[in-house]
């Protein structure tokens, strides 16, 4: 068994048992994800086992907080308009806050930082204009403000980890 550790940005962090199934599972997601109808059913395939199996440790490993998410990874200014975005949010509202932050569709996970702007995120829409309302409905919701942080620098970081 591995340990991991997970949770979200803004709750306690908790330990994770992991069985090599799940490490195998959770590592050929991260990367070279299958671009086709039932990319579950072809990473079952590769792996000797049944789609089924994949998407219930999947679910499990969601609901355990070991993953937040499946999705793609699109270069920036290839598919509309993007920010990363921090507030400044005092730590007893934080929870409230990152809530309301991450029920926006446009936004995939946040963050939290030691810092006075704690809360940080990056928020994807179709174009500037829907991107601009976008964060002024977040600031709206929160009653805080959106610090924009536009990329001035394009790097590519790989985001996977093997576990």
């Amino acid at each position: 068994m591995s340990t991991l550790r997970a949770g979200h940005a803004h709750s306690d962090v908790v330990a994770v048992e992991l069985s090599p199934l799940e490490r195998t599972i959770l590592n050929r997601c991260q990367q070279a994800f299958p671009a086709c109808d039932r990319p579950f059913a072809q990473i079952a395939s590769e792996l000797g086992i049944d789609e089924d199996i994949v998407l219930a440790t999947l679910r499990r490993l969601q609901k355990a907080g070991v993953l937040s998410r499946i999705g793609g990874v699109v270069r920036s200014g290839r598919l509309g308009a993007s920010t990363l975005a921090a507030m400044a949010v005092p730590e007893h509202d934080l929870e409230r806050v990152a809530a309301i932050v991450s029920a926006f569709d446009e936004v995939n996970h946040n963050y939290r930082r030691e810092h006075q702007v704690n809360l940080w995120f990056v928020v994807v829409a179709p174009d500037a204009d829907t991107l601009e309302q976008v964060l002024h409905d977040m600031e709206a919701a929160t009653g805080y403000r959106v610090l924009r942080l536009p990329m001035l620098e394009q790097y590519h970081i790989d985001l996977g980890f093997t576990i």
